[in-house]
């Protein structure tokens, strides 16, 4: 592997981590905001316990993408893309009802966050990639 793919992948597990860790302390009222009200209609959780369960989650794949043995970083890479693709609703539902979290307090603002879905999709799908032999 790449020094720079090493590396990418590495700060893309720790930007999970912290981002988890931020969902269980210091942003858990922003993350609610990006909570979509069909999620909390068809799950046993409130918006908050939807925020505790994705910040856990983030910890524990960001964890996975950071220190997975290599052979099984394409799975935790996939993985984690399906975890992105998921959460994109929320940001999605952010934008549409016009909820203010994270600075995002403008349309302009919280439609341009939506391009930030794709750009960790590939983010995570290239950093944890098989070499090539």
């Amino acid at each position: 592997m790449s020094a720079v793919r090493a590396a990418a992948r590495v700060a893309l597990g720790g930007a999970l981590i912290l981002a988890g860790v931020s969902h269980l302390t210091f942003a858990r009222r922003d993350f609610r905001a990006q909570v979509p009200d069909t999620v909390v209609d068809l799950s046993p959780l409130d918006e908050d316990g939807v925020v505790l369960a994705s910040g856990v989650v983030e910890v524990a794949l960001g964890s996975a993408i950071a220190f997975a043995p290599e052979r099984h970083r394409p799975l935790v890479g996939r993985v984690a893309a399906a975890f992105f693709t998921a959460i994109f609703p929320g940001n999605l539902s952010q934008w549409i009802h016009r909820r203010d979290a994270f600075g995002l307090d403008t349309d302009e603002r919280r439609f341009g966050r939506l391009f930030l879905q794709p750009v960790l999709i590939a983010w995570a799908l290239w950093a944890t990639r098989a070499p090539r032999r």
